[in-house]
């Protein structure tokens, strides 16, 4: 064997083991981990059973498997074999077995003692898959409660492996590994925002191969820009180049000529994150990052995941620029300015942080545990896992209290999503052509969204190519063929529903509702919405089943869905049809609608007018209504409120008269008095006063009245509202109302501000020094107010006269 850096290492990687019977592996990419340290494990004889490797893909795990049956001269199957879901090649003799990480899962689930295997490894651990972070948890349980000789080893080719050794109690053994230089040249300046990835991308590449020698690596984010980038790409490259494609949905026989060196000229690979870790690719001296990753992220607010392109983190840059120091020297071209690194993110996130958690609900609740139980590296957000969990009680996966229902376990058996799954057991033999459809990318991409379609591409090709005038992508279709041949040997015979009946068993949350208006939106039996092209030939249909939404939170774009009738709902989920009554404020109509409803969830399959509501129901109706329209604040109500404000710095056991709080707590002071209110026009004219009045009791009000007073009574005896919601209490009256006034007006011993009035009820003058006033400005008001409104009297000295409100008598 070829000596690799992780040979320097092995000493004490088995010395480990030997004395702890765990322990954590950091080695940077190309150190030669994967296919050294399992035969290394198995020459030590540190263990009579198997030795189990998890690879987090399947194109690694084969590419391990060979590599290493290849070291020892043996055919894979024999001392090395591998399993991958639909694949096997293992003997009687195996004794490392290459696994994905979900088949641990499954033998953990059937057989937590792990009888005849006696090593697990846990290969590229730093990619945090859900998997690998769910079968490191139940091992390490499995080690501590049944099986204290079972090896554990996690391997990482990042420098962040330490939160994995604490978690384990495990020493760390470091390989510094061995790569060559790899020069970083980054572009000039930044894109702009209308540039467009593939085309700079594959501008890069060209640049690359005109500059550089070796092959070429080139990271994409997903097949569609791979294909896109390999189109702009012929031609521009020099005629000894191949380009080999590279990405997860390819077959196997095409990745192998990825991976394998270039039987002549220069080999580009066009490849997704599947080529930062696992996979060693012969000949490449140089690297293009165009700098995005695709992700799958779990939305709790839609319950829907959501495929985002996203700009890699610092570690993932730092990988795929190491691919370039494999063999020699090497170029790293980045699609960014090193300006811009400086906002990447350190590391992405574990997958179990923002992945659709059904699955792993499924897993726990069949081992019996939850999450805090279990030695989780990362804990699952709270709330995805919260929709997860209502998802499987929604698919009779787990029963009202959490736990597994022997349909779930049925379930867990199978290697789908429990939505599949679930469809798959139910609707039998029939079904299965559609959850490998729907277990797949499209494999009619651009064509409209009707799912029926995708089914006469599967079952007819030819016929389909005759009549409709859509190409389907052929790898996909061909994989989608193979799943179904698959998972037709282990489908039960089922209830044999139709295929809009089979869409509905595996989405009942996302039957949708066409709603009125010419825009086809639709509202989905979870409460959540969907929006459908215009000029999709679906779009008029009523009732319908999304199997594919993009995760809008407000209107999820619909991109696959299946027309249903009320007739087949109705036969498929008779038990959760019923007819309900239901006041609600409409936002569209801004009214409440009364209204009797058959519904299946939140989408109405009848839908009429309920005739006698109680004027409870519609009184709690409004209350939705007045939160979104607010108070309607009069003037008389807006004094009050600030009285009660004022007040409550004395006296804190007076109500909050904040709109906010109002609101919060409408149901407590509001809801007596919206007896027929039923409109946003009785609301606008609702007199909020009474019930504001209600916040406080009696001897509230008695102590407001004194300390605060709602009015001002003048010399001639009249009451004048006082205004608290300025900086002063504030009162505007006529300026005659104050003559004869000698003292400045004032409320519990603080100073009126006074806006006096003319006889037009104009502003004239603001004080709060009425006895200032008269001497001073009064002489020029009263000379400007003589002229103006002779008929009314103007003494010179104001003190003397009497308060009046009248013009001068004619004389």
């Amino acid at each position: 064997m070829t000596r690799l850096p992780i040979h320097d290492a092995l000493d004490e990687l088995i010395s480990a083991l030997r004395t702890r019977g765990r322990a954590v592996l950091q080695a940077p990419p190309g150190a030669g981990k994967t296919t050294v340290v399992p035969l290394a494990m198995l020459e030590a004889g540190l263990t009579k059973g198997r030795i189990v490797m998890l690879e987090p893909r399947r194109l690694a795990a084969r590419a391990a498997a060979e590599r290493m049956a290849e070291t020892l001269g043996e055919s894979v199957g024999q001392t090395v074999g591998y399993r991958v879901r639909g694949e096997s090649k293992v003997g009687k003799d195996t004794r490392i077995e290459v696994v994905t990480e979900g088949i641990l899962t499954r033998r953990l689930q059937n057989d937590p003692e792990l009888a005849g295997v006696g090593a697990v490894i846990f290969d590229e651990f730093h990619e945090r898959s859900l998997n690998a972070d769910l079968g490191l948890a139940l091992c390490l349980e499995v080690a501590g409660a049944l099986r204290d000789d079972l090896i554990l080893v996690a391997m990482s080719a990042t420098l962040d492996a330490e939160p994995v050794a604490t978690l384990m109690d495990a020493p760390m053994v470091t390989s510094e590994g061995r790569s060559y230089p790899v020069e970083t040249r980054w572009l000039d300046r930044p894109l702009g925002p209308k540039a467009r990835i593939p085309e700079a991308t594959a501008d890069l590449v060209a640049q690359a191969v005109a500059e550089a020698e070796g092959g070429v690596l080139v990271f994409l984010p997903g097949e569609g820009e791979i294909r896109r980038v390999e189109g702009l790409l012929s031609g521009r490259l020099p005629s000894d180049c191949q380009i080999r494609p590279l990405f997860g949905a390819m077959e196997f026989a095409a990745q192998r000529a990825a991976i394998q060196p270039a039987t002549s000229g220069r080999k580009v690979v066009l490849a997704t994150s599947i080529a930062e870790t696992s996979l060693t690719i012969q000949d490449i001296r140089v690297v293009v990052d165009a700098g995005r990753a695709r992700r799958s992220r779990f939305d709790p607010s839609s319950g829907m995941s959501q495929l985002v392109t996203e700009r890699v983190t610092r570690a993932e840059a730092t990988q795929r620029a190491g691919r370039a120091g494999r063999v020699a020297e090497g170029i790293c071209y980045r699609l960014w300015t090193k300006g811009e690194e400086g906002g990447m993110q350190p590391f992405p996130l574990a997958e179990i942080e923002s992945a659709d958690l059904s699955g792993l609900a499924l897993e726990l609740a069949q081992w019996g545990a939850d999450p805090a139980d279990l030695p989780l590296l990362s804990q699952p957000n709270a709330g995805s896992y919260a929709e997860a969990v209502q998802l499987l009680k929604m698919l009779g996966a787990l029963d009202d209290s959490g736990r597994i229902t022997p349909h779930g376990a049925e379930i867990a058996r199978l290697p789908l999503h429990p939505r599949l799954a679930h469809m798959l057991i139910r609707g039998g033999k029939p079904a299965a052509p559609l959850a490998a459809l729907l277990a797949d990318r499209d494999v009619l991409r651009g064509a409209p969204v009707d799912l029926s379609l995708r089914v006469e591409a599967l079952q007819d090709l030819q016929k389909f190519l005759r009549e409709r005038p859509y190409q389907p992508h052929r790898p996909s279709l061909e994989r989608v063929r193979q799943e179904q041949r698959r998972l037709s040997k282990s489908a039960p015979d089922g209830m044999r529903p139709s295929m809009a009946q089979m869409a509905a068993l595996a989405y009942p949350d996302r039957i949708g509702a066409r709603r009125k208006g010419d825009t086809p939106r639709y509202l989905l039996s979870g409460g959540s919405g969907a929006i459908m092209a215009s000029e999709d030939p679906m779009a008029s249909a009523p009732f319908i089943v999304a199997t594919d939404l993009d995760g809008d939170r407000k209107d999820a774009k619909i991109r696959q869905a299946i027309q249903i009738s009320a007739a087949e709902l109705r036969e498929l989920y008779e038990d959760r049809i019923a007819w309900v009554d239901s006041c609600e404020w409409s936002d569209r109509e801004k009214r409440v609608v009364a209204r009797s409803q058959e519904r299946f969830g939140a989408i109405a399959l009848q839908d009429r007018i309920w005739k006698d509501p109680s004027d409870e129901a519609v009184s709690r109706a409004m209350l939705a209504g007045v939160r979104q329209l607010g108070l309607p604040w009069s003037d008389a109500a807006r004094r009050f409120a600030a009285r009660v404000t004022l007040a409550r710095a004395e006296d804190p056991d007076l109500p909050s008269v904040a709109e906010a709080d109002l609101l919060e707590r409408a149901e407590d002071w509001l809801l007596p008095y919206l007896q027929g209110v039923k409109t946003a026009q009785h609301w606008k004219n609702f007199d909020l006063l009474p019930p504001l009045r209600s916040l406080v009791d009696y001897n509230q009000t008695q102590h407001l009245d004194r300390s605060v007073p709602a009015h001002f009574t003048t010399p001639l005896g009249r009451k004048i509202p006082i205004d608290y919601s300025g900086e002063a209490p504030e009162i505007q009256l006529r300026l005659q109302e104050l003559f004869g006034q000698t003292t400045h007006p004032t409320v519990a011993g603080t100073p009126l501000r006074v806006t006096l009035l003319s006889p037009a009820q104009r502003p004239v003058q603001t004080t709060m020094d009425i006895p200032g006033f008269w001497d001073s400005s009064y002489a020029d008001v009263r000379k400007d107010m003589r002229g103006r409104y002779p008929k009314h009297p103007w003494p010179e000295d104001p003190r003397q006269a009497d308060p009046t409100l009248r013009a001068k008598p004619r004389g």
